[in-house]
């Protein structure tokens, strides 16, 4: 009878230790999923635009001074996502930091028409809902991105532009200039050399206005890419266009799919390049097809696109991408681009030339 009772205890510790394991277990997992749910994953990654960047023809105040405005523009937005903002702040108000420089070809920095004049376009999307919003040939609004934003959120529409879409800026009370705030002297000089060289009438073998990528050319459109710890990505592309654009030329930059584009079911992209061949390829969201159809990686994907889909093609540029994952991509096929990443443990990471970062 004593040994019946001392295996019957003994039974019954086995299963209260194995319940008591399976709990513990359980709970790690509990304690997994909602470390995941209250966002200990977030990350940002922005561009400066991409073309022929070479270190020899660089200064090196020059140089200190593109890095020093990017650490300043990504350390924005990731206060905002680290404070437990949303990805749609933190990518507008990152932007807002390099349209208000004159180191890039963005608001204060935008290159010039053939006219001599300053035409911005800018998108945004929202990778949770797919909305977007898009201007294009605005020559008064100090931040195009922040319209941008406002015709997604408050318009039925998603692109805008011309004198429709200041006119929509007054009426939400954005922040209106005078076109001559965008002036700058190395920008219209830029453009007076550009006009030093006739236009060839092949667009292809073009050294002119037709290619962006000449030698000497910069070419500074700006983006930024973010994923918010609630999960949700979003992405935006500010842009001058290209110098000496004539007939109103509208790159890729506002059009969604091509410069911009953001679904949290795969990633965030802003691209920057010549944007001619980024409409013909789709290049934004190639990227994400690529990873929803194929269950490609985020690099994968975009090493694919810009490496040899926009190469064979014949474009030249590169993107800045963020996944739902927080892993970021940052691919051109230029001699560089101006980029910087930060991630949820504050890693920042500064690059221009092409080096691995």
């Amino acid at each position: 009878m004593q040994r019946i009772l001392i295996f019957l205890s003994l039974v019954l510790f086995l299963a209260c230790k194995e319940q008591l394991k399976e709990t513990a277990e359980a709970s790690i997992v509990d304690t997994k999923e909602e470390v995941q749910k209250t966002g200990d994953s977030f990350g940002i990654v922005i561009h400066g635009g991409a073309g022929t960047i070479l270190k020899e023809n660089m200064t090196p105040e020059k140089e200190a001074a593109y890095k020093a405005k990017l650490e300043e523009a990504i350390k924005v937005g990731h206060t905002i996502l680290k404070n437990g903002g949303t990805s749609m702040e933190a990518v507008e108000k990152t932007i807002n930091i390099l349209e208000d420089s004159p180191l890039f070809n963005a608001g204060k920095g935008a290159v010039f028409t053939n006219e001599g004049i300053n035409e911005l376009d800018a998108s945004i999307m929202d990778g949770k809902t797919l909305n977007a919003g898009a201007v294009a040939g605005v020559r008064t609004i100090k931040n195009p991105i922040n319209l941008a934003r406002e015709v997604m959120l408050n318009s039925p529409h998603v692109m805008l532009s011309g004198k429709g879409a200041e006119q929509f800026a007054e009426e939400r009370k954005l922040e209106i200039v005078d076109p001559k705030y965008f002036y700058t002297e190395d920008r219209f000089k830029a453009l007076e050399k550009i006009k030093e060289k006739p236009d060839h009438p092949d667009a292809k073998s073009a050294t002119s206005f037709y290619d962006p990528m000449i030698k000497n050319s910069k070419f500074g459109t700006v983006g930024c890419a973010a994923l918010d710890k609630n999960g949700n990505l979003a992405a935006g592309t500010s842009t001058g266009g290209m110098t000496n654009k004539k007939w109103n030329r509208i790159g890729d930059s506002p059009i969604i799919g091509a410069g911009t584009y953001a679904n949290n079911n795969t990633c965030a992209v802003s691209s920057t390049g010549w944007g001619e061949y980024f409409i013909r390829a789709m290049v934004a969201h190639d990227i994400s097809a690529l990873m929803e159809y194929k269950e490609l990686s985020l690099q994968e994907a975009a090493s694919i696109v810009i490496q040899k889909k926009l190469t064979e093609l014949g474009g030249t540029g590169g993107i800045i991408a963020i996944d739902h994952e927080g892993n970021v991509a940052m691919e051109f096929n230029t001699a560089g681009m101006y980029r910087a990443t930060m991630n949820a443990s504050g890693k920042l990471t500064v690059g221009i030339y092409k080096e691995a970062l």
